[in-house]
C-alpha cells in the first residue's frame, strides 16, 4: 500500500510492481494533485554537492533515461522533447557566475562533483553566448551540466502508476494507519473503507509528517513554499535550464526566510518558466508579491530580453522539507511494516526512480542499489525554528514588477 499519488509514490509503486508485488495507491486527491503538479519536472545533478543526495540523483538520472528509452521518449541529438509519455527532455543545465569570485567557487564546486561522477564542463565568458545567445553580457563564465534533464511531472507520475498496474484509490484521505498489538502495520483506513496491507509506504510528500503521526511515529517534514512565474509563449529564447551560482546555496540553506535565485528555462510549448523561491510559512497559500518581484528582477538580470515580456500566470506549491536536507527513505523500525519515501524538498521528481528502487529493495530484502543508511527515517534531525506568519497577497506581471522600486534581491 502506497499513500501518495505524486511522482515519488508512483515511482515506489512502479518499483514494487517490478519486484513482483501487488500494489495499491491511495491519495486524498487526484494523481499529481500536490507538490508534483506544482513542480517544473527538474532532473538535476548540477545543484547537488558530493554526498548521499548526489548519489541518489545520479542513480535517478540513469533510471529516468532508461525509462525514457523504454518508452521511446528520448529526444533527438540536440535534446529535443521526447515523443513518449513522460516528455523527457535532455536539455542540460547551465550555471553562470556573475564575477570572478563566484566563478572560482563554482569551479571548485564542479571539480568536486566531477570526482563523484558528474559531467561538468567549464564555459568561458566568451563562449556563453554560443549556448545561450540571449544571456546578459558581462558574466564571468559558467559550467555546463549535460546530465540535467526534465520531464513533464504529472504525465510522468501517471505513466509510472499505469505501468505499475497499481489499484488506485483516489479522492480518499487516509485518516488512520492500522497497527496490531505489537505495533506492526496492518493497513490504512479512509473515511470510506479499510485497506489491509502488511506494508504501508508513506509517500505523502509535504504531508508525510502527518501520515507518520497517524502511525504513532515522528518525522519532522515541513512545508517550504515556492513560486513559479510563467511567461507568455515565446520563441525558444532559453535553451537550457539556466541559473546563477547562488541558487546552490539557497537549496542547501535551512533558513526560514524568503530566499530567491532565478532559475530560467524555456519549454517546448513556448512559455518561459521562472523559479525559484523558498520560504517556510507553513501551508500559507497567499500570494507573495515580494517573492515575485525578486524572481522577475533576477530573471531579467540573467536574460534582459525578458524585460518586456508579460507573465501570464503564477503558481506555487509546497516542498516537503526535512531539516538535514535529505529525504527519509526506508523502513521505520518504530512501526514494523511502515516505510517512508518523503522529504525530498524540491528534488522529488528528480530523485523519484532511485527512491522507488530503494523502497523495493527494502521491502523485498533485495540488495539496495546504493547505501540506504543516510536516508534512515529514524535518524536524528537537528532542531529548527518555525516562522509564525507569511507574506501578503497581490498580483504581478514581469513588466510592472521590474519597474517598481525595491526590486533588488
Amino acid at each position: 500500500m502506497v499513500v501518495g499519488a505524486g511522482v515519488v509514490g508512483a515511482a515506489c509503486a512502479h518499483g514494487l510492481a517490478r519486484a513482483g508485488l501487488s500494489v495499491a495507491v491511495v491519495d486524498r486527491g487526484p494523481v499529481a494533485g500536490g507538490t508534483t503538479g506544482a513542480g517544473e519536472g527538474n532532473l538535476l545533478v548540477s545543484d547537488k554537492a558530493p554526498g548521499p543526495e548526489l548519489d541518489l540523483a545520479l542513480l535517478s538520472a540513469r533510471l529516468w533515461r532508461e525509462l525514457a528509452a523504454e518508452t521511446g521518449d528520448l529526444g533527438g541529438e540536440r535534446g529535443d522533447l521526447g515523443a513518449g509519455p513522460v516528455e523527457y527532455e535532455a536539455k542540460g543545465g547551465l550555471v553562470v557566475a556573475p564575477d570572478a569570485v563566484a566563478l572560482k567557487a563554482l569551479r571548485a564546486f564542479a571539480e568536486g562533483q566531477r570526482a563523484a561522477g558528474v559531467a561538468a564542463a567549464e564555459i568561458a565568458a566568451g563562449e556563453l553566448g554560443a549556448l545561450e545567445p540571449h544571456l546578459a553580457p558581462g558574466l564571468a563564465g559558467g559550467v555546463h551540466y549535460p546530465q540535467d534533464a526534465q520531464v513533464q511531472p504529472a504525465r510522468a507520475a501517471a505513466h509510472l502508476l499505469a505501468a505499475s498496474g497499481a489499484a488506485l484509490v483516489l479522492g480518499e484521505e487516509v485518516v488512520a494507519v492500522l497497527r496490531d498489538a505489537s505495533g506492526a502495520v496492518l493497513g490504512v483506513r479512509t473515511a470510506r473503507r479499510t485497506l489491509s496491507a502488511p506494508v504501508v509506504v508513506n509517500a505523502a510528500g509535504t504531508w508525510g509528517g502527518q501520515l507518520a503521526a497517524l502511525a504513532g511515529v515522528t518525522l519532522p517534514v515541513l512545508p517550504r513554499r515556492g513560486f513559479v512565474l510563467v511567461t507568455e509563449p515565446l520563441p525558444r529564447v532559453v535553451r537550457h535550464k539556466v541559473y546563477a551560482a547562488d541558487y546552490v546555496a539557497d537549496v542547501a540553506s535551512g533558513s526560514a526566510a524568503l530566499q530567491s535565485s532565478a532559475v530560467v528555462e524555456g519549454t517546448p510549448a513556448g512559455p518561459v518558466l521562472i523559479g525559484a523561491t523558498r520560504e517556510r510559512v507553513g501551508f500559507d497559500r497567499s500570494l507573495s508579491t515580494e517573492a515575485l518581484r525578486r524572481l522577475a528582477a533576477q530573471a531579467t538580470a540573467l536574460f534582459p530580453v525578458l524585460g518586456g515580456v508579460r507573465a501570464m500566470r503564477v503558481y506555487h506549491g509546497f516542498r516537503p522539507y526535512l531539516p538535514d536536507h535529505l529525504p527519509a527513505i526506508g523502513p521505520d523500525p518504530r512501526a514494523p511494516g511502515l516505510f517512508h519515501a518523503c522529504g525530498h524538498e524540491g528534488a522529488g521528481i528528480g530523485l523519484a526512480p532511485a527512491t522507488g528502487a530503494l523502497i523495493a529493495a527494502a521491502v523485498t530484502g533485495a540488495l539496495p542499489p546504493l547505501d540506504p543508511g543516510p536516508f534512515r527515517p529514524d535518524r536524528a534531525f537537528p532542531e529548527e525554528d518555525h516562522p509564525a506568519a507569511g507574506p501578503g497577497a497581490g498580483s504581478v506581471n514581469l513588466h510592472s514588477v521590474r519597474s517598481r522600486e525595491g526590486d533588488a534581491p
